[in-house]
């Protein structure tokens, strides 16, 4: 197992992250128990599993330029950009869009803008070939010495790093779920789970290629699929980036109940499968259940992109 980072004092961060039981009569009814793992709390510009994700390939670059992909709103891009303002290396972001070019920019990118990020917008068609080699040729010959970091920061380092989540919860909870947007984060998880845990992935986008992608990134994180992990793919509200009124209306009723902000993207909609799975009876009574909190609401930017 790869060894923790160490990385600058100004990136440490808050480990292990919180473990916290909130009572909900929606499990409670069922005998479920609902925890919650406050990953948003580990570092305030790098919160969650943007931390797990980036840490292993932020020590591997060690300071050298850092090329990566992301669409209009992407929080990995944000991340990025933020280390390397607080880490002092250069960034790059690969966007998607590249009518995006010639507009204003929203208030994510204009984040990763002011953070030194150089922004280069491509065409949706060369976005989608972003990993074959002509691509990664075009962009290295430039922008020169880089290292690529994948799309949501996804890749065998990501998924090693996030092997800490698992580990964290050994012993603590039934099962551990969280919000899927490339994969990397569940199949980091769900390998550091110890045996009788099991890791339970919610994608925030459709299409039905995370199965294949969780099981890739273990194979090359690890050498084989690892682990116990599921995918539930019913609640993704409209795909990346998007919500509903129904689902509004259930993170604004969560955070009554239990005073914690809710982002809308990917948090809320793993609260909202979870609580319809209780309901369902997905869950044995006596179930002890972590949602883990990768991030907090930022109303501008979830605001902005609704209506995209």
């Amino acid at each position: 197992m790869t060894s923790p980072p160490r990385l600058d004092a100004r990136l440490r961060p808050r480990l292990p992250s919180p473990l916290r039981e909130v009572h909900d009569e929606r499990f409670a009814r069922h005998g479920v128990r609902l925890l919650l793992k406050r990953d948003d709390l580990i570092h305030p510009d790098l919160p969650g599993n943007k931390w797990r994700k980036l840490a292993l390939n932020l020590e591997a670059a060690a300071g050298r330029t850092v090329l990566t992909f992301g669409g209009a709103y992407s929080n990995h891009l944000r991340a990025t950009a933020a280390a390397g303002r607080l880490l002092g290396f250069p960034t790059v972001g690969v966007v998607r869009g590249d009518e995006l070019a010639h507009r204003p920019l929203n208030p994510s990118l204009a984040r990763c803008a002011a953070d030194g990020m150089r922004l280069h917008f491509v065409d949706r068609t060369t976005y989608r070939e972003k990993a074959s080699p002509e691509v990664l040729e075009g962009l290295l010959g430039r922008f020169g010495d880089v290292v690529v970091v994948p799309e949501g920061g996804s890749n065998a380092l990501a998924a090693q790093g996030c092997t800490a989540l698992g580990r964290e919860l050994a012993g603590e909870v039934d099962v551990a779920a969280v919000a899927c947007g490339t994969g990397g984060t569940l199949a980091g998880l769900a390998a550091g789970l110890a045996a009788g845990q099991r890791a339970l992935g919610v994608p925030v986008v459709g299409g039905g290629f995370l199965a294949e992608e969780v099981a890739r990134l273990q194979h090359e994180a690890f050498g084989s699929r690892a682990g116990d992990w599921t995918l539930e793919e019913r609640f993704t509200f409209g795909g990346y980036a998007r919500t509903t009124p129904e689902l509004d209306a259930f993170a604004a009723d969560f955070e009554e109940r239990h005073g914690l902000p809710v982002e809308r993207f990917y948090v809320a909609k793993l609260l909202f499968a979870l609580t319809a799975l209780a309901g369902e009876g997905a869950f044995a009574p006596g179930t002890r259940v972590a949602a883990v909190v990768t991030g907090a609401p930022d109303d501008a930017l979830q605001e902005s992109s609704v209506s995209r």
